[in-house]
């Protein structure tokens, strides 16, 4: 979706692209702020759904740093199941407490570690209102690396790569 489109002309756009840069104290409730958030974080989404539908998600390296963030992940969440999250898991008051650590140890590693982002609940389905939960950006990387590296992305990339198979299968047979 264009920013033009949600009613944003170019200069507007551009006032909401460097107000995401700001920090959050610094706006309240700006529908305006909210708006360009919420489109930037869609498109965000978007790619890294067609990223791993277009690419084994086993080889792919979302940051420079992808080694830490999945051997400190697995270090203070062992037990999290990551194929289904349940979002007391992100949101309840022991989980930001037990969260909290984890994320700030990235601060000046991983850029931009704590804004907002979207999550998948559900790792084998799309992103859809009922499957997305707000999280920050080190707890995408975190659980998406290793999804990724536990094989519960293949999925998605198994059911993109179908219908080409059987394109092809059916173009040699035919």
């Amino acid at each position: 979706m264009a920013m033009a489109a949600a009613g944003l002309g170019p200069g507007e756009a551009a006032a909401a692209a460097h107000a995401l840069s700001l920090p959050a104290e610094a706006f309240g409730n700006d529908p305006r702020v909210e708006l360009a958030w919420a489109m930037k974080a869609h498109q965000h989404a978007q790619v890294y759904f067609n990223l791993i539908s277009s690419v084994d998600p086993k080889f792919l390296k979302l940051t420079k740093v992808d080694d830490q963030i999945y051997s400190e992940f697995r270090q203070s969440f062992r037990e999290l199941k990551i194929d289904v999250l349940d979002p007391e898991d992100l949101k309840s008051e022991a989980a930001k407490e037990k969260w909290r650590p984890f994320c700030l140890r990235f601060e000046g590693v991983v850029e931009d570690f704590n804004y907002g982002t979207l999550l998948r609940l559900d790792c084998s389905q799309d992103y859809t209102e009922e499957n997305t939960i707000f999280a920050t950006r080190i707890q995408f990387f975190a659980i998406e690396i290793a999804r990724n590296r536990e094989g519960w992305n293949s999925l998605i990339y198994s059911r993109a790569r179908a219908p080409a198979a059987a394109a092809a299968e059916d173009a040699g047979s035919g």
